[in-house]
């Protein structure tokens, strides 16, 4: 593996942006939680991703790059780091290699296995519908748009064809018989495919569980993209979410189809572009 080695007034500089950047996200969420407040969009990504809001300030500087002369960093007494002789620190890339052997290969493969296929166009983000279909609870203290009969009537007038198995799981009993397919856990290797934007959302979890050997820059591109995805989830879905200050894409009609795709290829070319990093990434660390 091809090292990088890092100057103290690089990594410094880089640790500084990171935390800055991973402020813009995180501040707005813990200042929220202090309050004890409820936000039904982006309490999504941190609740449904497990993940500790802190430790996405946490700068790595990822499996390939060495930090010269930098013993008095917090990295050097975390875990899956090394401290050299001299005071160079670096990942542990061979520990953590081991400890999360199996999660890095089956990542690998699912990544490879969306790449590897052509992008989809035609599901029009309407799994957050068919998640309302004939149900008299909602996930979210939201309105509906449409209403519940004008909600269930979208599912009924057009043809659910959802690739994702995460999203396909929380749809209502009468909507899982509507989709093009019935989705099991064992598909996802064969039917995920990089047009849909819980596939581009899920690439900050894949960045997420491979921990340190991901650098924050693209940990944190990949937090911005699933941002970004989820605006568009919830705009497209059947809640109103004007009063949060967002926008409608109205997908039961012919131009709020054509926005969602226009957003959504956006979204996919950005997913393909940080797919194609999180590979290269596995591939040199596996010495590939």
């Amino acid at each position: 593996m091809i090292r990088t080695f890092l100057e103290p007034s690089d990594y410094r500089g880089r640790i500084a942006n990171h935390e800055q950047r991973a402020a813009e996200f995180v501040e707005p969420h813990l200042a929220r939680r202090r309050r004890a407040l409820k936000h039904p969009v982006w309490d999504f990504l941190f609740d449904y991703y497990r993940f500790r809001p802190t430790h996405l300030k946490k700068w790595h500087p990822g499996a390939h790059a060495v930090l010269l002369d930098a013993s008095s960093l917090p990295q050097a007494s975390w875990r899956s780091y090394s401290v050299k002789d001299g005071g160079d620190v670096c990942v542990n890339v061979e520990l953590l290699l081991k400890q999360r052997n199996q999660d890095v290969e089956e990542i690998y493969k699912l990544l490879r296995a969306t790449a590897s296929r052509p992008a989809h166009f035609d599901c029009f983000g309407l799994h957050e519908w068919a998640m309302l279909y004939r149900e008299d609870h909602p996930r979210h203290d939201l309105p509906l748009r449409l209403g519940r009969e004008g909600t269930n009537e979208v599912v009924e007038s057009h043809q659910l064809r959802c690739t994702h198995f995460d999203a396909f799981r929380f749809f209502t009993a009468p909507a899982r018989p509507l989709n093009v397919l019935v989705l099991q856990r064992e598909d996802q290797l064969s039917r995920e495919q990089p047009g849909c934007v819980h596939a581009t959302m899920d690439l900050f979890k894949w960045a997420l569980k491979l921990g340190p050997l991901v650098p924050g820059d693209l940990l944190l591109d990949c937090f911005e993209l699933a941002i970004d995805a989820r605006r568009l989830d919830m705009e497209a879905s059947p809640y109103d979410c004007r009063e949060l200050g967002f926008d409608v894409v109205p997908v039961e009609t012919t131009k709020g189809k054509i926005t969602y795709v226009q957003r959504q290829r956006v979204l996919t070319a950005r997913g393909e572009e940080l797919r194609s990093r999180l590979v290269a990434l596995l591939d040199m660390v596996a010495g590939r």
